[in-house]
């Protein structure tokens, strides 16, 4: 395993990402955002801005130290890990609202959602990696289930379920001592001399939860663009860096883009098919930027061109 990281990139590639990703985290909680506060949507935006100016630069350190394919690469991983990171916030907005999150307490934990995702991330990609490096049939199992998610997109209509009833959620009550009236200032209070757990934690664990289930098909979509695991691993991670300030930019508006969810099912249902006839038809690339790109754009545009009825969704 470790020998396949550092073929992919060396030690130190790996030791200074990580350093740069923890060092970044670091100052957005503990110097820009300590006080806790609602995020206003200038702010949303600078930091949304911030995140894709320095994505967009290690985009162009891969492509002055890689070469031109492992660019594309890493900008297509890149561009669709973020196109199906904003299917994700609006699942986020779900939660919120079923927990009754205030907005000014949503941001620390979408932090430490990001943390948990960069340990979960990264054993998925690596898991994923060595599967199809060791067993390529691999690719066609992949392949197929992106197809069946896609048309799963496709067919089904939005799930109105409570997430406050979801049996993870009575799993959790049930076996961890908790406290409904803990608030959302702390993931733990004390009481009587035991600790309890607050329904701020119960919000974090199923965001948690919730990015596991989405990692489940974005891992295997950006390894059908590429097998390198710094690839693979640093364009996902800027994606899910920037999630938080998306977030705020986007959260009041996600009802505009109704038709995305179509969108992102064409493009999972393309890249598994790409997966399944790789053996047989290479499709470059440049070219799979282009379709996820066309697609994703053209789902956008139609969303604002036609707006979902109200009272409604399509």
């Amino acid at each position: 395993m470790v020998d396949a990281l550092l073929q992919a990139a060396p030690w130190w590639a790996w030791v200074g990402f990580h350093a740069f990703v923890f060092m970044m985290l670091a100052l957005d909680l503990g110097v820009f955002n300590r006080r806790v506060h609602a995020p206003s949507m200038r702010e949303a935006g600078i930091w949304s801005a911030v995140w894709i100016t320095l994505a967009l630069i290690f985009n162009l350190l891969i492509f002055q130290a890689e070469g031109t394919q492992k660019g594309l690469e890493w900008f297509t991983g890149y561009v669709l890990e973020k196109s199906l990171s904003v299917d994700n916030l609006f699942v986020f907005v779900l939660v919120f609202q079923s927990f009754q999150v205030d907005l000014r307490h949503q941001h620390r934990v979408l932090f430490w959602g990001v943390f948990g995702a960069l340990i979960m991330r990264a054993a998925m990609i690596l898991a994923g990696t060595a599967l199809l490096n060791r067993f390529e049939w691999m690719m066609y199992v992949f392949g197929a289930f992106l197809i069946y998610t896609g048309v799963k997109m496709l067919l089904l209509k939005d799930s109105e379920s409570d997430p406050t009833q979801n049996p993870m959620v009575r799993a959790f009550r049930r076996f961890v001592p908790y406290d409904e009236k803990g608030g959302h200032e702390h993931f733990w209070t004390k009481k009587n001399g035991r600790h309890f757990a607050t329904p701020m934690l119960l919000v974090l664990i199923t965001i948690e939860v919730t990015d596991l289930v989405f990692a489940v098909d974005s891992i295997p979509a950006v390894l059908a663009v590429s097998r390198d695991p710094f690839v693979v691993y640093t364009s996902n991670i800027f994606a899910i860096m920037g999630l938080r300030s998306l977030y705020f930019l986007l959260a009041k508006m996600m009802d505009r883009f109704h038709r995305l969810k179509t969108g992102l099912a064409v493009v999972l249902s393309f890249v598994g098919v790409k997966m399944c006839i790789a053996e047989w038809v290479h499709i470059p690339v440049q070219y799979s930027l282009l379709v996820i790109a066309s697609v994703l754009a053209g789902s956008v545009v139609a969303s604002l061109a036609w707006p979902a009825e109200q009272g409604g969704t399509e």
